[in-house]
């Protein structure tokens, strides 16, 4: 995610807690939605929700990103 910002990204993990908070949440939420994708009879529409909260996230991270750059 966001290769362009990657030494930032690394210099912001461990010691900007509203980043980690923002990039812990957007990780779980792809764990989450792997694990139901790979099971079947999965629930879609949750699915969905879910990888719009996602989508929301990374607008959320690479703003952070823009205004820390």
């Amino acid at each position: 995610m966001f290769p362009e910002y990657r030494s930032l990204i690394s210099a912001l993990k461990g010691h900007d807690v509203h980043f980690d908070r923002l990039f812990k949440k957007h990780n779980e939420l792809d764990d989450k939605i792997n694990v139901m994708t790979a099971a079947s009879g999965f629930d879609e529409t949750l699915i969905e929700q879910l990888k719009k909260e996602k989508l929301l996230l990374k607008d959320e991270i690479f703003a952070y990103l823009q205004q820390k750059a």
